[in-house]
């Protein structure tokens, strides 16, 4: 078996998946070929259809996670409860989830427990949103920020649990989350909060996985904090997605070990 695989999002030029679902799959014994799509928006509805006959596998991200799923037949498991897909099998026009079991298993692995722990996320888009849910399904406490008022608000409406929060302002959390592009690409060296909100605070996480060490994760170290790069949450949604897709069954332990193994590549 060889797959024809890529990854589609507004700009994936500097995309891990590639590099993380081949080493993955050689790791499975399944060959394939992995291509990188980035589509500017207005483009996406012209070309999304096309693209999802030519492959066998796409990975979705930032931001159209969830404008993917009108072209879909069938809604699955974790896509159905966050309202949002990142990988789908094209043959079947099946759309997944697996950002959620990838973000619990970095914190699991972490050692950050979020169980009665007040957490604030900042953002509430595609990754947001998952990572929203599976705080409150963990019991935590959780307060959103976004500067999209109206994403957030919708968010709230659909999900209830959480405490969506009409501005930024200092207060005491335990955990604070960046799910924002904030500190990526074009922004890197700025932090979507100041150092203050640190303060007192026990970890921080970045789902932002390039650079390793963002300027907020920089700031959270600056003030003791446990700190936690998005990395692992990539590679851990790409073994999930792999597995859905193969229709393999799902083992965490062999996930960890193959992260670990990756990371002693990449150094």
């Amino acid at each position: 078996m060889k797959l024809k695989m890529a990854v589609v999002g507004k700009d994936v030029s500097k995309s891990l998946s590639p590099l993380m679902h081949t080493f993955i799959l050689n790791k499975l014994n399944v060959e394939c070929t992995y291509d990188k799509i980035s589509i500017a928006i207005e483009d996406f509805d012209l070309k999304f259809k096309e693209i999802l006959e030519e492959y066998d596998t796409l990975n979705v991200t930032i931001p159209y996670k969830l404008d993917c799923m009108k072209y879909l037949n069938h809604i699955l498991d974790d896509a159905k409860t966050f309202g949002a897909v990142n990988t789908i099998c094209c043959k079947e026009k099946a759309g997944y989830n697996t950002d959620g079991m990838g973000f619990m298993l970095m914190l699991h692995n972490g050692g950050i427990e979020v169980k009665g722990k007040k957490v604030l996320v900042l953002g509430s888009g595609g990754v947001g949103r998952s990572v929203i849910k599976k705080l409150m399904e963990e019991d935590a406490e959780v307060f959103a920020y976004d500067l999209n008022q109206e994403g957030l608000h919708s968010l709230y409406n659909e999900f209830k649990g959480f405490t969506p929060l009409t501005e930024l302002k200092m207060d005491h959390y335990d955990c604070i989350m960046n799910c924002t592009g904030v500190g990526m690409h074009k922004t890197i060296g700025k932090s979507p909060i100041g150092e203050e909100f640190f303060k007192g605070a026990e970890a921080a996480v970045d789902l932002i996985y390039e650079p390793k060490e963002s300027e907020f994760l920089r700031l959270a170290r600056r003030n003791g904090l446990k700190t936690l790069n998005g990395e692992a949450m990539l590679f851990y949604q790409a073994y999930y997605a792999d597995c859905y897709f193969l229709g393999l069954k799902m083992d965490s332990k062999l996930a960890k070990d193959l992260f670990l193994e990756f990371q002693k590549i990449q150094k």
